[in-house]
């Protein structure tokens, strides 16, 4: 095997952000999509689907796009169902999507902002939490076990 035919090979495999050996052994892992979030909005405001009350408290995969980050490397980033432009942060509260959900990253590890989509596995965590360290006050949060591009 020549040294181009390595190159194209390895141009043919998806980009690893980060994946730890739990990752590659969840093949069983069930899926969350952002339409299974919740199952209604009331005059209350939104109610967690009968799925992800289910699933909370376990490992499941979601996929979806990182908002676009306030700093160069991440800790903690928003995960949406589609490609955000601009920071959801700079904008009106209109323009923020109901249906995010916050990453945590493990301590001492952290990614590089990208507009690819993300396929991140993880504890689910759900219920009105404010992070102390980050501010931001979320619905539904992830604990990443691992994040890989191509979700």
């Amino acid at each position: 095997m020549n040294r181009r035919t390595i190159l194209k090979l390895a141009g043919a495999l998806p980009l690893t952000l980060w994946v730890p050996r739990a990752l590659a052994q969840s093949a069983g892992t069930p899926t969350l999509k952002f339409s299974e979030l919740y199952g209604r909005v009331t005059v209350r405001g939104v109610e967690y689907s009968d799925k992800i009350k289910s699933l909370s408290g376990q490992t499941v995969r979601m996929s979806g796009y990182m908002a676009p980050p306030l700093k160069p490397k991440l800790d903690f980033f928003v995960l949406t169902k589609q490609p955000m432009s601009t920071c959801p942060f700079c904008t009106t509260a209109a323009d923020w999507p109901a249906d995010i959900v916050l990453v945590i990253m493990p301590k001492g590890r952290e990614l590089d902002p990208t507009t690819r989509g993300l396929q991140i596995t993880g504890r689910l965590d759900i219920g009105v939490k404010k992070d102390e360290d980050t501010g931001f006050v979320s619905l539904v949060r992830l604990y990443a076990d691992g994040v890989t591009a191509g979700g």
